[in-house]
């Protein structure tokens, strides 16, 4: 945990590798200080049919989970720098944006926790 996913139309990986996609993101990440870099989790999901806004336009889309217990600023913070690293890497992709969803900490379990 945190769980970092990229839902992205697939033309967008021949711009960059995915490999490149995921240290970018990782160091976006890692960079707010709110994890261990260790539990940092990225993955990405390329979409080679898909729309948006009713026609074929490149997306970025990223989806986080992490544990509750942050402040709605430190989630805005990482929202803002990891959709800014992609915009950094995509300029001319204009759809690219992230949410934060946290774990109840109340119902969250693990394999270590048995």
């Amino acid at each position: 945990m945190p769980h970092f996913i990229v839902d992205c139309s697939q033309e967008i990986l021949r711009q960059h590798s995915e490999e490149a996609i995921l240290a970018r993101l990782h160091r976006a990440v890692n960079s707010t200080g709110l994890f261990e870099e260790f539990d940092i989790k990225v993955r990405i999901h390329p979409f080679r049919i898909h729309a948006a806004g009713g026609a074929r336009e490149d997306f970025i889309h990223v989806f986080s989970y992490i544990m509750q217990g942050r402040t709605v600023e430190q989630r805005a913070d990482l929202s803002k720098r990891v959709v800014g690293e992609l915009a950094d890497m995509f300029p001319a992709v204009h759809r690219i944006a992230m949410n934060v969803m946290e774990f109840e900490k109340a119902t969250y379990f693990n394999r270590d926790m048995l």
